[in-house]
């Protein structure tokens, strides 16, 4: 396997909390109350919707709250990615990832292997921007098995709601993690931070009209019927484990854009942040056409408003 490289799990759409709106002629960031899937594929006007949110979307009323999603993997550590990360803000590379313990940090062109105090007692990260960051990786009703949808995040509810979730799914089920079936679910709140306004976070949870006890019997069942064709779960969690090990840090050049937009939260405070779309387009629009990473980073924090 290719070294310097990390594999990651193979992506055919994002999920989004995020949508970019036209006020005075400029394109701009704003929160939603719903989920988007959409497409890898951009045209002028942002994001391409992937069809799967519209045959999703008929069937729940039009607001897309709740999305039926299984995992790839039985290990939590693989589906749900989550570590301290400083971008740096000149070429949005990672420059440091961390877990509380350990991190990886570039220093001279050389990645090496530091203690990690976590964001808030670290020195090099408490003025750079290191905050947690998240990649969920999720298949959507079965259109491939091995290929994922990703949702990308720095909310601390969405994080810590989603790490608890996953470990307490997998403790209860008997490690069968992958064959639950689960379901992604918006959910809202609103704090002093939030100036009383909701919020929204992503939840996990077990399927509308279902229960914790019907989804662990589904998960054993669907475990038992994939072993007899010769499914190998544990060999899939090794493979995918060996592959993200191969490389110091995750994001690949093409994404470092929308990483970095994805990484700045929409106002002062501890308030959500738009979870990837709405930032990429806000940043890459016409309106930041030919502009640098550090003018398109400014030109969205400048843009970006609070409802």
């Amino acid at each position: 396997m290719i070294k310097g490289l990390a594999i990651t799990p193979p992506v055919i759409g994002r999920i989004s909390i995020g949508r970019v709106v036209e006020k005075n002629g400029k394109r701009l960031p704003e929160k939603d109350d719903q989920f988007t899937l959409t497409s890898q594929l951009q045209n002028r006007d942002g994001w391409i919707l992937h069809p799967l949110d519209e045959a999703l979307r008929k069937g729940s009323g039009g607001k897309l709250r709740a999305l039926p999603v299984r995992l790839l993997f039985n290990d939590p550590a693989l589906s749900l990615r989550a570590a301290y990360t400083l971008f740096d803000r000149e070429t949005g590379r990672p420059v440091c990832v961390g877990d509380g313990q350990k991190c990886r940090r570039l220093v001279e062109g050389n990645v090496v292997a530091l203690d990690c105090p976590g964001a808030d007692a670290c020195d090099f990260g408490q003025n750079r921007g290191c905050k947690p960051f998240a990649r969920l990786n999720v298949v959507i009703d079965n259109e491939d098995e091995l290929g994922s949808f990703i949702f990308r995040t720095t909310s601390y509810n969405s994080i810590r709601t989603l790490c608890a979730r996953l470990r307490y799914y997998h403790a209860a089920s008997g490690g069968h993690l992958a064959s639950l079936p689960l379901e992604l679910r918006l959910r809202g709140k609103s704090t002093a931070q939030s100036f009383r306004t909701p919020i929204y976070y992503v939840d996990l949870v077990t399927r509308t009209g279902s229960n914790l006890a019907a989804a662990i019997q589904e998960a054993r069942e669907i475990h038992e019927r994939r072993s007899a064709t010769g499914f190998d779960q544990l060999a899939l969690d090794a493979a995918a484990r060996e592959g993200l090990a191969c490389g110091a840090f995750e994001e690949c050049p093409e994404d470092l854009l929308e990483i970095a937009g994805a990484s700045d939260d929409i106002a002062s405070g501890n308030i959500e942040a738009l979870d990837d779309h709405a930032l990429d387009s806000a940043v890459s629009s016409g309106a930041s056409k030919g502009r640098t990473l550090r003018d398109k980073l400014e030109y969205k924090a400048q843009t970006t408003e609070i409802d």
